[in-house]
């Protein structure tokens, strides 16, 4: 098994443990609270700026299916698939979610492609795996991605300029020029840097050329 594997496998078990701890809320993904949950959600959603629009969504690394109810509270029409490895949240997501335009998987190979594709708080945690390894898993995720997306991909990761003395040894902070300059040169030249929200990340959103 190589480390990133190993990282993937223990966060599994450390959102399972989430999940059951704090339930189906912002902890129970390990984010402070809905407030800057959403706030994130603000951000990535730049992705499909008409709201009015019907469209697809697929929610990489979904959880228990938060980004749902932000879709629901703004008022948004969409198809929504959640993908996570984590089984407890994907159930989680049905009870509380699943209806005719929303479902939730695990089957990572088989999923379908959808307008557009995000990922919210992807990357931020590598644990102890070396930094080499870790942005080589980052570029493998985004190109996945990007394949999934039929309109859009849109991404956030913490931020290399964030506080020095704030930041952890376990939680990987990317530098966003570095992701900039990757979706730029290989995926697309309409391409989007966010990173004056006030939070220690920023977001990347990347559209299909017409």
């Amino acid at each position: 098994m190589s480390t990133v594997e190993s990282t993937l496998n223990n966060l599994k078990q450390f959102f399972e443990k989430q999940i059951e701890q704090y339930g189906t809320n912002a902890k129970g993904v390990d984010w402070k609270d809905q407030a800057s949950q959403y706030h994130r959600f603000d951000q990535l959603l730049k992705i499909h700026p008409d709201k009015n629009e019907p469209f697809s969504i697929l929610d990489y690394g979904s959880g228990y299916g938060a980004l749902v109810g932000f879709l629901n509270d703004r008022s948004f029409s969409f198809t929504y698939v959640g993908y996570d490895m984590n089984e407890k949240a994907l159930e989680q997501g049905r009870i509380a979610f699943g209806a005719g335009n929303v479902s939730f998987s695990a089957d990572e190979p088989n999923l379908a492609q959808a307008d557009y594709v995000i990922g919210s708080g992807l990357f931020n945690m590598k644990l102890n795996t070396p930094e080499a390894d870790w942005k080589t898993h980052i570029l493998r995720t985004v190109d996945r991605m990007w394949a999934l997306s039929a309109k859009g991909l849109a991404f956030n990761s913490l931020t290399s300029y964030s506080d020095a003395e704030k930041m952890r040894a376990d939680l990987y902070y990317a530098d966003p020029l570095w992701l900039f300059d990757y979706c730029k040169r290989n995926l697309s030249k309409q391409v989007a840097l966010l990173h004056d929200y006030g939070m220690y990340d920023f977001t990347i959103l990347v559209r299909r050329e017409s």
